[in-house]
């Protein structure tokens, strides 16, 4: 696993593994703290798509959603703990020194233009997140700058029924399987399968602010540095 400080300009593509696949998958979040669902995740998707890596991307003021609770510098320190000795994951945090609140349209156009037109980036994403998709700012312009992959669990059924019509139709359309996200940089959707999990982290946080042992849902190294540095005793933000 590599990885970058918090002054990391962003992505480059001769960092990107030289094997079979330049295919680069994307997992972002506030990873507030990062959990096995996410790294089950990860996991999920290096095995059921043609990824040579996952590029962990935490966010720092994320947009649609409230601030995160633990600062900039312990999330991104719970990441690395949590991806350490895996050759196949790598952290961007040039996200993390953005005072502005971000959005993925604005992550992917970054990632884009540092990376060219032809390098395949594929965004991962959970059924739910996935579903919610047409709330997300531009979100047609998602198609345009990566493939999307949306990690599949058996019996899943999702919050809100399923996708509304709009979304139907990219589906319809963009529809693919997960050997052709490799042959173009953008514009597929596919579905790769993730065993099934029920890990939140907003129930992680209440589970540690009412001291129940939660070494089930987190990496042992990251629930480590969460009791040394006394981190979700309380949901109280940092700066």
């Amino acid at each position: 696993m590599s990885t970058t400080g918090l002054s990391a300009s962003g992505v480059n593509a001769s960092r990107l593994s030289t094997g079979g696949s330049n295919v680069c998958g994307i997992l972002g979040g506030t990873f507030d703290p990062v959990h096995l669902g996410h790294v089950a995740l990860a996991e999920a998707a290096l095995a059921g798509l043609p990824l040579a890596e996952v590029l962990w991307l935490p966010s720092g003021s994320p947009g649609h959603r409230a601030p995160p609770v633990a600062s900039a510098r312990d999330r991104l320190a719970m990441l690395r703990l949590a991806t350490e000795g895996h050759p196949r994951y790598r952290i961007d945090a040039s996200e993390l020194e953005r005072s502005e609140p971000t959005y993925t349209v604005h992550t992917l156009t970054r990632m884009r233009a540092q990376l060219g037109r032809a390098q395949p980036l594929v965004l991962l994403l959970g059924s739910d997140s996935f579903l919610s998709l047409p709330t997300w700012l531009r979100w047609h312009e998602l198609f345009e700058l990566a493939h999307i992959a949306v990690a599949s669990r058996p019996g899943q059924i999702p919050s809100d029924g399923g996708p509304v019509p709009e979304l139907s139709a990219e589906i319809a359309r963009r529809s693919a399987r997960p050997e052709q996200l490799a042959a173009s940089a953008a514009g597929r959707v596919a579905r790769f399968p993730m065993p099934p999990t029920d890990i939140s982290a907003s129930a992680v946080r209440a589970g540690l602010a009412a001291g129940q042992d939660m070494r089930d849902l987190l990496p042992a190294a990251v629930l480590a540095y969460i009791q040394a540095q006394q981190l979700y005793t309380k949901e109280k933000r940092k700066n």
